[in-house]
């Protein structure tokens, strides 16, 4: 370090007045913020980098108290990692992942022109006195704006590509695939608590009229909004998803048989009473819904799964446009 090499020079009576110089001059002119605080947290040194940024002349820095100076400066954060540089005499870091920044410098770079501000990385150094104390240290802050933004960036590219995986394009609920993982899940986590919860298995009766009929694009716009509505039916802690063509699975958590049968009749009314308009043709339809809670006798999810499709085939059976819950009488 500059500081560490200009110390120990001093100390051993090898610097000159030139020496200074060009140290002072390197500090001034390195692509990197510098300043030095004492031990009550007074500013003493504010280089070039620093000013720049923050449009603050050093003259109207040095002296002063870094807190009064800059009051969106976490006080006590900083403190904390400053006490552990002055007591152990050694570095600490912060990166920007875990605080973006120290100073809230706006960013100008032409490369991560979509960051508001100048992520920051920072370093805290020691430096010691000729008596091998510490009372000041270096705070070294590096623009690390391209690495963050490109970084963030990358996890939102990732994060989408991840959500496309796991849904579906025509209704935006969950795939097949993405679906059946949370009902794995929640059939473990149900095995442990034991807590109430039941599936749901539904499609749209008569389905293949209305593709004939109507045509499948009308066919998908009735796929749209009955994902819709059962979006609009469901609480937040539902899992629903497209089980395949006009079929649709939905997890209850924390819900009992009766309960469930309450959120399938509230949602098979709904669809009833909606009208699907397509082009000149409106369009009317119902569903059956089957609903399995889980119990002891459910071996695995799949057979959880295929007890609430039993009950939907005893929908069928009966005449459609009704709930029906999985008996092993049925």
């Amino acid at each position: 370090m500059i500081e560490d090499t200009l110390e120990q020079n001093i100390a051993l009576g090898q610097v000159n007045i030139k020496d200074i110089h060009w140290m002072m001059d390197m500090m001034q002119s390195i692509d990197v913020g510098l300043m030095v605080l004492d031990r009550d947290y007074k500013v003493l040194v504010w280089n070039s980098f620093l000013e720049n940024h923050s449009g603050i002349q050093a003259s109207k820095v040095i002296d002063n108290n870094l807190f009064s100076l800059f009051a969106t400066i976490p006080e006590r954060w900083f403190k904390q990692k400053a006490d552990s540089v002055f007591l152990f005499k050694s570095s600490s870091f912060t990166v920007w992942e875990q605080r973006p920044y120290l100073f809230k410098f706006k960013n100008y770079r032409p490369i991560t022109g979509s960051a508001d501000y100048m992520y920051q990385n920072m370093t805290l150094i020691p430096l010691l006195s000729s008596d091998n104390e510490v009372q000041q240290i270096g705070v070294l802050i590096y623009d690390v704006t391209d690495i963050a933004v490109n970084k963030i960036k990358l996890e939102e590219a990732n994060a989408k590509l991840l959500n496309l995986s796991r849904t579906d394009h025509l209704t935006q609920l969950n795939n097949r695939g993405a679906w059946e993982t949370s009902l794995e899940q929640e059939f473990h986590r149900i095995r442990r608590s034991k807590h109430p919860c039941c599936v749901v298995m539904f499609d749209i009766d008569h389905f293949k009229n209305v593709n004939d009929t109507y045509g499948h694009q009308a066919g998908d716009e009735v796929i749209r909004r009955t994902s819709k509505l059962l979006r609009g039916t469901m609480r937040k802690s539902d899992v629903s998803g497209r089980y395949g063509g006009e079929e649709f699975g939905v997890i209850l958590p924390d819900t009992d048989a009766t309960n469930a049968l309450i959120f399938t009749e509230r949602l098979r009314k709904r669809i009833e009473a909606e009208v699907v308009e397509y082009e000149d043709f409106k369009i009317n339809i119902t569903i059956s819904l089957g609903v399995s809670q889980l119990s002891e006798d459910s071996e695995s999810y799949q057979t959880w799964l295929e007890q609430a499709d039993k009950a939907l085939y005893v929908c069928k059976e009966s005449g459609r446009n009704q709930s029906q819950l999985f008996s092993k009488d049925n």
